[in-house]
């Protein structure tokens, strides 16, 4: 401490201070004082290591070969690898020096802002190339991008780019859903958590504008996201499924269907969901197997309900002829029941046929009735309760039968004054409990037991599906149906193909299968139902759909006034317009049509419907593929699209169900950023689990994020996506293969940064390659790119995306970096004059490689592939595209292909293998000897020494064509019948070497005994051709050479 410090002190109290307490004060500001410096030096330990790790590697230039004299004396200008700042929208502005590094942040930056301002991603109507279109899953608008939806816009994307790329005229549309129920829950849940209200508080038209307000403030966050993973959208077209245009379209498509007969209303059985009130459809309703008596939580109950449990009670029948005892899952139906049925060829009820059973709470005469088709005589007491208005089976009885349906539940789920004033207003669950306890006070309850069921639960509220009987409005999916089914399974007029393959079956089923679709929905936000009913004055009953034949669909009320005038001539009526909304799954399955401007005729519509490719989750083939097909062929006079592209659907790496309360829930944006673990645990925390479903979560991300989701960028995680889509029906996500893609990238980048070091600042290319003088590795790199060209391009056509991504991973990682940009490093060694010509045709070659590589993995990684084609310098005598996603897409030049040079390399390759064997891990150099049993492939390995030497790390290369005395020193391997190589064993433990040659020798033995064993068998000489017994021979003498000399080499360890 200083001294006025200490003067302050005395000043500030007269007691003086305790001089060991002044002793271990001073001590502890001496300890501080040492902290910070040691963190200070770290600092700049650290901070002087990150200036050292920004230094590059030097073009190879004049400038840079001064520099390589005398490495690291020179330190670069940091700010040299820092782009500098691009204003918004303009094309990127890099770094003077490439970076040492990848870094996905930095080179994601900037790019797609530019491409969007440029308008690359727009489509031309009046364009005279070939259309190639894409209509993008509208995603909901209440949804953030999940890893389904980065699945869908990394292989559509792909898909796009590749045909942008390959001169067609990609239009590729982004939209979004209105997702009627999941949009109304949110916004419901907002305004009674912050003014404790509900909808019906605020009124029809107050919570709509509530929620177009939300939607327009929040909505819309995933087309964002979108942006960030690259996906080329043409956003100058971006719609909404009730926007104006599509919602004249969704109107347009009602009427025309119900004047063609195909939608009517009727009273049907619906799946219900009470906390909702409103119907839902099969996609939206979840299943629970239960096993056994099970208690769960139910919204609106402060008890958890009772399932799983059959319950068995007894009906006394009329005449006081005795009872009939029934069985079921949800004895509160029973207020609903009218009739019982059992099986017509089960004696123990057969006296009882045409008789009837009295109700035990309203005395309403239920008849037994013959059911063969329903009643299981085995199952539970052979007699059924029916309850036509509350249960799918028991509907179809009470069509059959003739029944009553009585429907014994409000739309919230109380009892209503059907099911007697015993129970009203009582909910469902609670009237479970208390019908079983007023029959038992009435002497019919029979006990219960455990029962295996399924039930059904809303995926929205998480309340249980009640079977209610509602009028609803439907469309009649016959004649469309067949007509979807045949454009799929019609071999000789096939109109849509379904890939892959394995779901024809399933649109068989379902199509064949299929059931008129509910479309309407008691809902607000939503299309509201072009149809209104019309009460005439004198109509006895008043109510809203009293009957049937009084409603009347138009396009607006004017012309609904206008018919009603003329259905009901001078009388007098009033319109009301239905209140309900049509399915979500209605509108967005016209989404092929009303993107495009239908039902107006405009240049959009004619230029690019029918579309080209509908991909998406096999998940939602039946409800939203299918129904676009059917509504498309019979509004849009042909098929939506010609090809469906089902992808699999993404599980985490054990094979789960990405699930919030396991914790494995994977955010795109998280992987392209990175995240740590307790950001993982933050995003958890933030939801709506349980304390008991949060620990498990929690401690499900330790497991399998232990560090955190390391920062892969968009192009890797892309990338990873697509090349997984080869595994049937699901994924198996792994973040750390996109994690190894990242690392790829770099690989890349490495290769970019050594071919700008090899090509120097003045360096042009050429416009084309004279191939006869260029080097055998320059040849050899171009004719296996030439192959994986057309692999690529055949993969793309053939939607194989994950072969496309294994082609062109392998021929950079295993063809270009390991390979060919090893083995021109000596042409660049020490600018040795005799290399002259051979270092500027590998520079030529190097430049066509990367430039077609580039472009061939644009579609992939859109991102990194921009960035580095901008730093490739351009050819000569020929403009370059402005940006390589409108550059052409590399293609197969016949010129290329050179078989007999890649058979060559397949021996060196082969033989480099070999030596790296023998040489395990050690990375000293070592001179080897190549013995040549053949010329042919004698003088390969000769005209190919230094390509042999360069990459496998040798001091020297010899070739032979006997067997030498003095390789007992090596060690050996067979290449092949033709080709051994030798290394020398310098500095190996010579007990290891022994070890290692006599286990030779004793395998060597085998094989001499085997062969000689063979050969003398009886009637070998005259049934085994003389060519064989010839090569037999070579093969012996030639296994006792390798012996002799094996044996000798052990004498000389």
């Amino acid at each position: 401490m200083d001294s006025s410090s200490d003067i302050k002190n005395v000043q500030a109290s007269p007691v003086p201070e305790d001089p060991e307490k002044k002793k271990k004060k001073l001590e502890k500001e001496k300890e501080r004082e040492r902290e910070k410096a040691e963190k200070l030096a770290k600092f700049n330990k650290k901070k002087e290591a990150q200036q050292l790790a920004q230094q590059a590697a030097s073009n190879a230039s004049k400038k840079s070969e001064k520099k390589t004299a005398k490495r690291g004396a020179v330190v670069e200008n940091p700010e040299d690898y820092i782009d500098p700042e691009t204003p918004f929208g303009d094309k990127k502005q890099m770094s003077r020096q490439l970076a040492q590094k990848y870094n996905p942040t930095a080179v994601e930056k900037s790019w797609y802002e530019w491409w969007e301002k440029s308008k690359y991603f727009v489509a031309d109507a009046s364009s005279k190339k070939p259309p190639f279109v894409i209509v993008l899953p509208p995603p909901n608008v209440t949804g953030a991008l999940h890893i389904g939806h980065a699945l869908t816009a990394a292989i559509e994307d792909t898909m796009i780019r590749w045909r942008r790329m390959s001169g067609y005229n990609t239009l590729w549309v982004p939209g979004m859903d209105h997702a009627g129920i999941a949009t109304q829950v949110v916004v419901e849940k907002k305004i009674m958590r912050e003014r404790k209200l509900t909808r019906h508080d605020l009124g029809r038209e107050k919570f709509i504008s509530e929620v177009w307000e939300w939607k327009n403030k929040y909505g819309g966050t995933i087309l964002q996201q979108l942006r960030r993973l690259g996906a080329s959208l043409d956003w100058s077209r971006e719609c909404f499924t009730m926007d104006d245009k599509r919602s004249k379209g969704v109107t347009e498509a009602f009427v025309r269907l119900y004047k063609l007969d195909r939608i009517y209303r009727d009273v049907r059985l619906v799946n219900w969901d009470c906390v909702l009130r409103t119907a839902v459809s099969d996609i939206e309703v979840d299943y629970i197997e239960i096993k056994e008596r099970t208690l769960l939580k139910v919204p609106g109950y402060d008890r958890p309900v009772e399932f799983g449990v059959l319950k068995k009670f007894a009906y006394p029948l009329e005449g006081n002829l005795g009872e009939i005892v029934v069985a079921t899952t949800r004895i509160e139906t029973m207020l609903g029941d009218t009739a019982i049925a059992v099986h017509p060829t089960d004696d123990r009820y057969s006296q009882f046929h045409g008789k009837y059973a009295v109700h035990p709470f309203n005395g309403r005469k239920i008849p037994i009735i013959c059911d063969a088709i329903l009643v299981d005589p085995k199952f539970g007491t052979g007699a059924v309760k029916i309850t036509p208005a509350h249960d799918p089976n028991d509907f179809e009885v009470g069509k059959r039968h003739k029944l009553e349906f009585i429907n014994v539940f409000t739309d919230d789920g109380k009892v209503n004054s059907n099911g007697g004033s015993e129970f009203l207003d009582m909910p469902r669950f609670k009237a479970r409990e208390a019908i079983t306890e007023a029959l038992q006070k009435k002497g019919l309850y029979r006990g219960s037991e455990n029962n295996e069921m399924r039930l059904g639960v809303c995926s929205r509220s998480n309340d249980v599906i009640e079977p209610m009987i509602k009028p609803q409005w439907y469309v009649n999916c016959g004649d469309i149906a067949k007509e979807a089914l045949h454009a799929v399974t019609d071999e000789e007029n096939r109109r849509v193909e379904i890939i892959p393959k394995q779901y024809v079956a399933d649109w068989k089923r379902w199509l064949e299968n299929i059931r008129d679709w509910c479309i309407s929905r008691q809902l607000w936000w939503g299309h509201q139902i072009p149809a209104w009913y019309v009460t005439l004055e004198d109509d006895i009953l008043q109510e809203l759909g009293a009957y049937n034949d009084h409603w009347v669909v138009a396009k607006n009320e004017e012309e609904a006034r206008d018919e009603a005038n003329q259905r009901y001539n001078g009388k007098k009526f009033h319109l009301i317009r239905d209140p309900d909304v049509l399915d979500t799954w209605f509108s967005s399955g016209l989404f092929p049509l009303t993107v495009l401007g239908w039902p107006d005729d405009t240049d959009d519509l004619r230029a690019f419907y029918p579309t080209s490719v509908l991909e998406t989750g096999h998940d939602i083939l039946f409800f939203w593929v299918a129904r676009m097909v059917m509504l498309g062929m019979k509004l849009g006079g042909d098929v939506p699209f010609s090809k469906i592209y089902l992808h699999p659907m993404i599980r985490d790496a054990h094979g789960r169900k990405m699930s919030k309360s396991l914790g494995n829930v994977i955010d795109p944006i998280e992987v392209i950023n990175g995240i740590t673990l307790e950001g993982l645990h933050t995003r958890l925390e933030g939801g709506n689990l349980d304390p008991k479903e949060l620990a498990v979560a929690i401690e499900g991300q330790k497991k399998d994020f232990p560090n955190g989701i390391e920062e892969c960028g968009a192009d890797a995680l892309r990338f990873a996506l697509v090349s997984y889509t080869a595994q049937s029906d699901k994924i198996n996500l792994d973040i750390q293969r996109v994690v190894g893609y990242r690392q790829w990238c770099n690989k890349l980048w490495n290769a970019v940064r050594f071919a700008m070091s090899k090509l120097g600042d003045d360096y042009i290319p050429p416009a084309n390659l004279t191939l006869d003088n260029l080097p055998f590795s320059c040849q050899w790199i171009l004719s296996v790119l030439n192959k994986t060209i057309s692999k690529i391009t055949k993969s793309l056509e053939l939607n194989e995306f994950s072969q496309a991504t294994t082609a062109v991973y392998s021929w950079w990682q295993y063809q270009l970096c390991d390979v060919f940009i090893e083995v021109i490093k000596p042409y660049f060694s020490g600018n040795d004059p005799k290399f002259a010509s051979e270092r500027r045709f590998a520079q030529d070659t190097l430049w066509f490689c990367l430039d077609n590589g580039l472009r061939l993995l644009h579609p992939f990684m859109p991102f990194v592939t921009e960035e580095l084609w901008q730093r490739l310098p351009s050819p000569r005598e020929s403009k370059r595209a402005e940006s390589i996603m409108i550059a052409d897409y590399p293609s197969a030049i016949e010129s290329w292909n050179n078989e007999k040079v890649e058979n060559e390399m397949d021996l060196i390759e082969s033989t480099v293998k070999s030596i790296r064997s023998l040489a395990k891990e050690r990375r000293d150099r070592r001179p080897a000897f190549a013995l040549c049993r053949t010329q042919v492939v004698e003088e390969i390995i000769n005209s190919h020494q230094l390509e042999i030497a360069t990459l496998a790390n040798l001091s020297s290369l010899t070739v032979i064509t006997k067997i030498e005395a003095f390789l007992s020193g090596y060690a050996d391997t067979v290449v092949n019948e033709s080709l051994s190589v030798y290394l020398e064993l310098q500095a190996i433990n010579s007990e290891d070497a022994r070890l290692g040659k006599m286990k030779k020798i004793d395998e060597l033995k085998k094989q001499i005994e085997r062969l000689e064993r063979s050969m003398n068998v009886p009637g070998y000489k005259e049934n085994v051709s003389q060519q064989i017994q010839s090569k037999n021979e070579e093969k012996l003498k030639s296994l006792k050479d390798r012996l002799l000399l094996e044996e000798t080499a052990v004498l000389s360890i």
